[in-house]
């Protein structure tokens, strides 16, 4: 599209010379380009590889050669594209009715139509490939999306500016007519038929006088007087209302494209014009009614429409970066754990090894399924996803089972140091009842042996 763009229409346009030290330069970036994309395939080295060869064959074969190439190039890929496309959705086995219904087969199929269009009917059919970006760009989706998705809303707005503007035609057909005066560029028409009676006039009147000074036929009619300024403004000008359709036609045209409505195409009136406060309201009521309340209405609608896509786009990314794909566990799940969100994420629920896995599950013959492959197979065919570790991640059950060990090492720890404990106190009252015990029997001996004077031993009171 460049190339076209630049350089249509390509008259003239050929291969030329470049000198030697320019030359030199362009195959020298050539070259570099396809050293870098061989040992390491990137993005930016291909597309250096590309521009450089394009320039290459622009000075080498021409410009419309070089055109060929590239849409021949385009189509080829385009149709190993769709094969691709075809076999890994399975398009063709699912019959001719899913390729007619499936609507991004139709979409890749146009694309080829227009790419083999480009090529062999005009180079102008490779504009509308630029729509792609549209297809490829989930911003630009969003922005057709937002007149697309509430359309009826947006349907249903028109057809009230429709009504008002088919209300104030007819109001403006019945009381001003007369000021649906607009000026207008005449197109120069030199080859205007003229009326039928000034035809036949001319043939009588001036072909003999041709005939007989210059010896032809001249029918260029009589020549007319040059008209004033004022009647030249004069023809400049039409009304626009004659018919209920023709006001209806200006009202929609004019009115909606300008600025402040109908008012700013119609004729200005006088303040001494007995229809002057009429023509106010009137003016007023269309700029308010449908400039600023319904169009204003189908604006909003859309920008509210873009916004909640937005958010939607921003709130689908916001759970990418932070939920697992598989497992459904959020970041915070992984604070202060043994395995990061990044980790699991990449090496436990990595979702390219499920993608593998369904494909080897696939592709591999039944009779040579393990247990767990038989069983995911099943589950596969009857679409049942409880084979997906839904909120659960090993790492997190290690964890919550070495939290457990722990908490029961501090129990046995715990209980060990109690047992001491109780030991000790036991050891203790034995010793305690070992020193009662004796005591009581130096009493009884004391008792027996009897008592000294000077003691006042009360029998009754314990030892």
């Amino acid at each position: 599209n460049l190339l076209v763009a630049f350089f249509y229409p390509f008259k003239g346009v050929r291969g030329g010379t470049l000198e030697p030290h320019w030359s030199g330069l362009l195959w020298t970036a050539m070259l570099i380009s396809l050293a870098i994309v061989i040992a390491l395939p990137k993005p930016h080295g291909i597309r250096a590889l590309i521009a450089s060869t394009i320039l290459r064959l622009i000075f080498s074969v021409g410009l419309q050669p070089t055109l060929f190439l590239l849409g021949a190039f385009n189509v080829c890929n385009k149709i190993i594209f769709l094969m691709s496309f075809v076999g890994n959705c399975g398009t063709f086995t699912r019959g001719y009715r899913a390729m007619v219904l499936d609507v991004e087969f139709l979409y890749h199929l146009l694309y080829l139509l227009i790419c083999a269009m480009g090529l062999f009917v005009h180079e102008f059919f490779y504009s509308l490939l630029l729509f792609d970006l549209v297809y490829r760009e989930e911003t630009l989706l969003n922005v057709i999306k937002s007149v697309t998705r509430n359309g009826r809303s947006i349907i249903l707005t028109a057809v009230l500016a429709l009504i008002l503007v088919y209300l104030f035609s007819i109001v403006g057909y019945l009381f001003f007519k007369d000021d649906f005066i607009l000026e207008v560029d005449r197109l120069p028409n030199e080859t205007a038929v003229p009326e039928t009676g000034e035809s036949l006039a001319n043939d009588f009147l001036y072909s003999d006088v041709c005939r007989v000074e210059t010896g032809e036929n001249c029918t260029s009619p009589a020549p007319k007087e040059e008209l004033l300024p004022a009647e030249e403004t004069e023809q400049d000008k039409e009304h626009t209302c004659e018919t209920l359709l023709m006001c209806i036609v200006t009202v929609l045209s004019h009115g909606l494209r300008s600025g402040g409505g109908v008012g700013d195409v119609l004729r200005k009136p006088s303040k001494e014009e007995p229809l002057f406060a009429a023509r106010v309201i009137y003016d007023l009521l269309f700029f308010f009614m449908v400039i600023i309340i319904v169009l204003n209405l189908i604006f909003g609608v859309i920008i509210d429409t873009f916004a909640d896509l937005r958010s939607e786009k921003q709130k689908k990314e916001e759970i990418l970066k932070t939920t697992c794909f598989i497992c459904g566990l959020e970041r915070d799940k992984f604070d202060n754990k043994t395995v990061t969100f990044e980790e699991h994420i990449k090496e436990e629920h990595n979702m390219w090894h499920y993608l593998c896995f369904i494909v080897l599950v696939k592709v591999k013959d039944s009779t040579e399924y393990t247990g767990p492959e038989s069983y995911v197979a099943e589950m596969i065919r009857e679409r049942n996803l409880d084979w997906f570790p839904r909120m659960r991640a090993m790492s997190l059950v290690s964890s919550d089972s070495e939290g457990e060990q722990n908490e029961l090492r501090n129990l046995q720890e715990k209980l060990e140091s109690t047992m001491k404990l109780v030991t000790n106190l036991s050891g203790q009252l034995s010793e305690l009842k070992d020193q009662m015990t004796e005591q009581r029997k130096q009493k009884q001996r004391i008792g027996l042996l009897g008592h000294p004077p000077h003691m006042n031993v009360n029998p009754q009171q314990p030892a």
